[in-house]
């Protein structure tokens, strides 16, 4: 299983493949303010809920200084083909040994739906221009994720404190 990260922590550094197969680090957007999210699978409905939200906001956690970075264990096809059949704008990573995910403590065991399993946990981070995490969510829901993030979570778009979605999930 895997620990989860602390506000203030170093953000686990990475290289990962995206949908094209080209190697993404982590290290490519230093200097620069990162929102990275694991989700649980491509094509199933609460990720693409998630994945269209940040599409469809894109342009302006870019004009706030954020870039987005989403990261599951589909292979890169799978995720290519989601990003063309959703029209995604921002880059998809694959970690199918999930070294990344235990890294950040996004897998271990979850409610799903009534039942203990083992698994992706829902979880976003910002990363500051430093590499270090500015805000660590677990368990983030899937609709209405950005709008979440906008009203609180992410301190330049927001207060800095975390919205009542989030409470107790840090």
């Amino acid at each position: 299983m895997s620990t989860k990260l602390e506000k203030g922590a170093a953000a686990p550094t990475f290289t990962l493949d995206d949908e094209s197969g080209s190697p993404v680090s982590l290290a490519d957007y230093a200097g620069q303010k990162v929102i990275v999210y694991f989700y649980p699978a491509a094509s199933t409905p609460g990720c693409t809920t998630e994945a269209c939200d940040f599409r469809d906001n894109i342009n302006s956690l870019k004009s706030s200084g954020y870039q987005v970075l989403g990261v599951s264990k589909d292979e890169p096809a799978a995720l290519r083909k989601f990003k063309d059949e959703q029209g995604l704008n921002f880059p998809l990573l694959s970690d199918p040994e999930l070294t990344v995910h235990q890294a950040y403590g996004a897998y271990g065991e979850k409610n799903n739906y009534g039942r203990i399993v083992t698994g992706t946990i829902r979880s976003t981070f910002v990363v500051d221009e430093q590499g270090a995490v500015e805000l660590p969510l677990y368990n983030v829901k899937a609709t209405g994720h950005v709008a979440s993030l906008r009203k609180g979570a992410v301190p330049v778009l927001g207060t800095g404190t975390a919205p009542p979605a989030f409470e107790g999930r840090q």
